[in-house]
Order: structure tokens, then sequence, then C-alpha cells
């Protein structure tokens, strides 16, 4: 397999060599980016291991993800696959190391050698934990995964200071009642550029699936943004449950309020939704002062900005009563 070129394959032999792993068996998961196997220590550890490929094919439009961020800023090689592939796996393991330190459910990162990078196995006797999609999931426990969901995405953020870009029911494992989140190479710092363009589409993502596929009453991709970005709710559990039962009842009395339409009625709000949620989408949050100039804030002072950049503009200056 590509994977498995000559490189890789003598990172591993060293693995078995040293005694680090006894053995590799067994394939988990292809992907276009990576594979990523089934492994044991002498100990009876379980790990996965991840073996990025280094076709230039797959990474040739990575660079959205790294660019802008500052723990690249002095660049890297972009014609030479082997380093771009060593650069998304550095990434990785960052990522999955100050995950696991913000207490943010994910494999604990163990070990990387150059584009293989070796991590806590999560499920049991060889088999792996669904992802989320696959889990089968009762109302109730779909209910529990997608509070789950919401509370990672705000972790990361606020927590970790990080953004997934690419969170989705693919890159979730529902692992002994509690949703882990996995491939975390593209994720990128709160403060990138294109962070909260990144963040809108991850709720997006969410909110889609556990409406569709759990026929869930979901929160608005602006209610479920603004709770994973807000300072004003408290960083204690019972604050954010206290915050997500008061967006979710809002939530159902306006659910309530939809099912007692009728005819034109509901196709209006259907519409209006429809038209609020593509407005939300596409508007331009600025994730740095650098992006807001005299002349825009000259707009918010007479009113002229939408509600949601006012916002954004507040909560990188710390202005608490406007976020409010």
């Amino acid at each position: 397999e590509q994977a498995l070129a000559p490189r890789p394959r003598l990172i591993l032999f060293k693995l078995l060599s040293n005694g680090f792993l006894n053995k590799i068996d067994g394939c988990l998961s292809t992907g276009k980016e990576a594979n990523v196997y089934y492994a044991s220590s002498p100990s009876g550890a379980e790990y996965a291991v991840k073996v990025y490929k280094t076709s230039i094919l797959v990474f040739k439009d990575r660079d959205k993800y790294v660019s802008g961020e500052h723990r690249w800023r002095n660049g890297y090689c972009k014609s030479n696959p082997r380093k771009m592939v060593k650069v998304w796996a550095e990434k990785e393991m960052r990522n999955y190391k100050r995950l696991h330190d913000a207490g943010i459910p994910t494999p604990k990162p163990e070990l990387l050698k150059n584009h293989v990078l070796v991590m806590e196995f999560l499920g049991s006797s060889g088999w792996p934990s669904p992802r989320i999609r696959d889990a089968r999931l009762s109302d109730r426990r779909m209910r529990e995964a997608y509070v789950q969901c919401a509370l990672i995405l705000r972790h990361m953020f606020l927590r970790a200071n990080l953004v997934h870009g690419d969170f989705s029911e693919y890159n979730a494992l529902w692992h002994e009642g509690r949703v882990y989140v996995i491939d975390v190479s593209q994720s990128v710092e709160s403060d990138h550029p294109s962070a909260l363009d990144f963040l809108r589409k991850d709720i997006s993502n969410v909110n889609d699936f556990f409406k569709k596929s759990g026929k869930l009453q979901v929160m608005s991709t602006r209610q479920l943004f603004e709770f994973v970005t807000s300072t004003v709710i408290g960083s204690t559990e019972a604050a954010e449950s206290e915050a997500l039962d008061r967006i979710m009842a809002e939530v159902d009395e306006a659910d309530e309020a939809f099912r007692g339409m009728t005819g034109d009625d509901r196709q209006r709000a259907e519409h209006q939704a429809d038209v609020d949620e593509a407005v939300f989408m596409s508007q331009f949050l600025p994730r740095s002062l650098n992006q807001v100039n005299e002349a825009e804030l000259e707009r918010m002072a007479q009113g002229e900005r939408e509600e949601d950049y006012v916002k954004a503009v507040a909560m990188l200056t710390g202005n608490k009563e406007v976020v409010e």
C-alpha cells in the first residue's frame, strides 16, 4: 500500500525490534491521508498506529489549515511531499496533546516518529469503537451525544484554543458512553484568520447529522456558535448545563410555535429560518482587531453592522456588555 512505503515500514520495524511494540495486526481504517493499524505492546497495552501517506495529491489543498498559524510562522516546504507530511503529523501530535491536557475526550498520543503516530487505542479486544454515525444509538444516547459534541466544540475553542476544522459524525467515536474526538491534524488555533469560518462549518455538520439521522430538535447554527464561543457563560459544568438548558428551552418553544402554524405561515417561517441560516453562514466575522478598520468601527457605532459582527469584535476587545 502507498502508506507502507519503505520508510514507514522501517519505522514500524524499529518499534517492534526495540520492544515498544510486539505486534501490529490489522488495518482499523483507511483514508486519503493515512491508514490506521492496530498494535499492542509487550505489557498488553493497545495502540492505534497512524501511518500518513506521502502523496502530494492528498495534501495539496491543506495549506489553508497551516498558513496563518503562528506555530508555522517560519514556513514549511510545500514542494517536498515528505516534509509536508511530517509537518502534518507533527501538527496532529501537538493538537492531540493539547486536547488531552485540556481534559477533552480524545486518544492519548504516545509517540511520533516522522510520519508514524502512535496513540491510545479506543476499543476492546482489538475491535475499534464505532464512529457515532455507525453506533446505532438510542434516542436518549443520541441526545447525550449531541450535548457532548456541543461541549467538545466549546472546550476545544475556550480551553484548548483550537477549532477542529473537520468535525462531523465521521471524526467522533462513541467509546464507553462518551464521544471522543479524532482526526485533528487539520485543527487550527482559535486565532487563525479562518478559525470562525471553520467553526461555523463544524457546527453546521453536527447539527445536520443529529437533525437528519438522530431526528433531534437541534439548536440553530447561530445558537450553537454563540454557546461555543461565549465567554459570558461560566466555565463550570453547572453553568454550561444551565446555558444549554436555556437554549434548548428556546428551541422547544420555537418548535412548538412552528407546529401550531398552518399553510402559508409555516412556509414563511421555514423560508425565514433558511434565510437566517444562510446569512449567518456567509457573514464575515473578524478573528483579530487587525481585520477591523476605523470605517468598520464607525459603522458599528452607527448601528449599520450585523449583530454577529459586533459581537465578534466585542469578544476581541473583552466588552462583555455588548456580548451579553
